[in-house]
């Protein structure tokens, strides 16, 4: 606790710290909420950035800068809609800087807290993934018309498919961590798709998708709704970079319209929620669809197929290197995510043209 609070003190901040309590369930950055006395002073957010994965800091601090300062900017006009939408802000540090580098090379970082704000987990009710779906769609529309070159790919190839399938075929052959053979037919299973899902990418290859700002993590917990279930702010931008938005709808579909958590143990429970993919896909078309093009619109059902997809790859490709990426909470822990995935997947494809009218007769 004293350390937390020496790292707080290294911010311009208001009032006196009551408390730092671990806060949220990342699985990248250590994050804190920050309580402090009087209560009219504001709250904050800490986080110990991970800097063994984001390696250019400041690259991804100034990401963080300018697409939440062209959001402020945007939303001082108060667009149609959006009066209850803010974005959160980054407090400076006293050396200047908006991050502190601590003496044992960790980066830190502060928020401000916005206070009476919730995050969930798994999404309840249809009445919430509408309001999901319209916050990542003002996110987007709010910053559809920056230069998306101007942000630094703070991890290249994030969501590259290509690149994720080398990077699981070379663990697969080397097997560092020995599991290979108890996962084969995770591997096949994988394989027999891997043709289909580089339609994004190469729709990317042919112009036929923009480059755009994309919040690139687009989990149900990265949107604060206030207490009467209105989305009210977007959050956790580390990935914030040029990306396309079939990325951000996909994920956002994957954590929010499954039936079962993402490392969800029992399969039976994992499927697909037509109505809540529906639900979703009307708030975010009714704040995107004014700016997406004709293939963004057909591609959004199969964007879901795709990102499901690709970050059950991603848990399998953690679990065969000996689970260095993602924290785990049991041995297997990464495994479990895949398979969760990979069903959630299935049932998708189980009633992909019922998603694909839904998204036709939304658009």
């Amino acid at each position: 606790m004293n350390d937390l609070n020496n790292i707080v003190a290294q911010f311009i901040t208001e009032g006196r710290v009551e408390s730092v309590e671990p806060l949220g369930s990342g699985h990248i950055n250590d994050s804190y909420l920050v309580t402090t006395f009087p209560e009219s002073a504001s709250d904050y957010v800490l986080q110990r950035i991970n800097h063994g994965i984001f390696t250019n800091v400041p690259g991804l601090i100034d990401n963080i800068l300018k697409v939440t300062g062209h959001l402020g900017e945007k939303l001082v006009y108060r667009h149609a809609g959006y009066s209850t939408f803010q974005v959160i802000r980054l407090i400076p540090a006293k050396t200047g800087h908006h991050y502190f580098h601590d003496s044992g090379g960790n980066y830190w970082r502060l928020y401000n807290h916005v206070r009476g704000s919730r995050s969930f987990d798994k999404v309840a009710t249809t009445g919430l993934a509408y309001e999901g779906g319209r916050a990542f769609g003002i996110f987007q529309s709010l910053s559809s018309d920056m230069d998306a070159r101007s942000l630094f790919e703070i991890l290249p190839d994030f969501h590259n498919v290509a690149s994720r399938l080398v990077q699981f075929r070379e663990a697969v052959l080397l097997d560092p961590a020995v599991r290979a053979e108890e996962i084969e037919n995770e591997i096949a299973f994988v394989e027999t798709r891997s043709h289909e899902m580089h339609a994004i990418l190469r729709l990317g290859e042919l112009g036929k998708i923009p480059l755009r700002v994309t919040h690139n993590d687009t989990k149900f917990n990265n949107v604060l709704f206030n207490a009467n279930n209105r989305a009210i702010s977007v959050v956790d931008l580390d990935t914030v970079m040029p990306g396309y938005v079939l990325f951000d709808f996909g994920d956002a579909i994957r954590t929010g319209a499954s039936t079962g958590a993402e490392d969800e143990g029992d399969l039976s429970l994992v499927n697909l929620d037509l109505n809540l993919f529906e639900a979703y896909s009307r708030g975010y078309l009714e704040t995107a669809g004014k700016f997406l093009n004709t293939v963004e619109t057909m591609y959004l059902a199969f964007s879901a197929k795709f990102m499901t997809y690709l970050i059950g790859l991603r848990f399998l490709t953690d679990h065969l290197n000996g689970d260095r990426y993602y924290k785990i909470g049991f041995p297997g822990h990464n495994l479990q995510r895949a398979r969760a995935q990979f069903r959630l997947l299935l049932s998708m494809e189980e009633h992909f043209s019922e998603m694909q009218e839904i998204i036709r007769k939304i658009g």
